[in-house]
């Protein structure tokens, strides 16, 4: 009896832990980096230097992870901007329920510390503006935030303690970003982040279009309120609520 009991212990042990304790993706997805490691990450909501001020919850890892078919179709923009001595830079991938409720949560809270995603605009009217959704389509695995950069650009250190200026100021006053100057920085809640906004410089524009011919070239539609935001192929019913896990 003691032998078959100490056999059930061993058995239990070596037993498949749960999907979430693994950290496994949802069916179907994988980590970009696994797909195309070439492509730079940046991935904001795993740290600080984002609207919220926080890390956000589910990102237990500065990883990008998407649906299969878009991350294979990412792969093949990137192929085609490394002729141009171009690479892909990510801001934010798949993002779990739970990160897309505490932005809407933020958004009703009183703290202004990062005003400088936000300058013309109070932050409770970001939903209305359509700057903030309450369920958002990248919680399916099928839309991504990116920018393009110089192939090979080294990353800049983002400082907490310095006093960064608004995301609609000239690029050397914004947080550091090795980005082409894209005329704003990622999630700036302002009208010159509209896609085809007039409002910004011809070689910014000519940055802006390099970036969505591109995306476009293998199947990715802009969401005209934001230069970074794409989507891939119609969008499937299934949001995902798993947190980031290391790989």
């Amino acid at each position: 009896m003691r032998l078959a009991a100490r056999l059930m212990t061993i058995l239990a042990l070596l037993a498949p832990v749960s999907a979430e304790a693994r950290g496994a993706l949802p069916p179907g997805f994988v980590y970009l980096r696994d797909i195309d490691p070439s492509i730079a990450q940046d991935m904001r909501y795993a740290g600080i230097d984002n609207f919220t001020g926080r890390r956000l919850p589910g990102y237990a890892a500065p990883e990008c992870v998407l649906r299969s078919d878009a991350a294979l179709a990412l792969k093949r923009v990137q192929t085609d901007l490394a002729r141009q001595n171009l690479s892909l830079k990510t801001y934010d991938c798949y993002r779990p329920i739970r990160a897309v409720a505490a932005m809407a949560r933020w958004s009703q809270n009183g703290d202004a510390t990062t005003k400088r995603f936000y300058p013309e605009l109070e932050k409770r009217t970001l939903f209305a503006y359509g700057y903030i959704a309450a369920q958002s389509v990248h919680s399916t695995g099928t839309a991504i935030d990116l920018t393009l950069i110089a192939r090979n650009a080294p990353p800049l250190p983002y400082d907490p303690s310095v006093r960064y200026g608004a995301c609609t100021a000239p690029a050397a006053a914004r947080a550091p970003d090795n980005s082409l100057d894209m005329g704003t920085g990622f999630d700036c809640f302002d009208p010159r982040s509209y896609t085809a906004s007039g409002a910004i410089a011809p070689e910014q524009k000519r940055a802006r279009a390099a970036l969505l011919a591109a995306m476009h070239a293998h199947g990715f539609r802009n969401y005209f309120r934001e230069w970074w935001h794409f989507t891939y192929g119609p969008r499937p019913a299934q949001a995902y609520d798993v947190p980031i896990a290391p790989r």
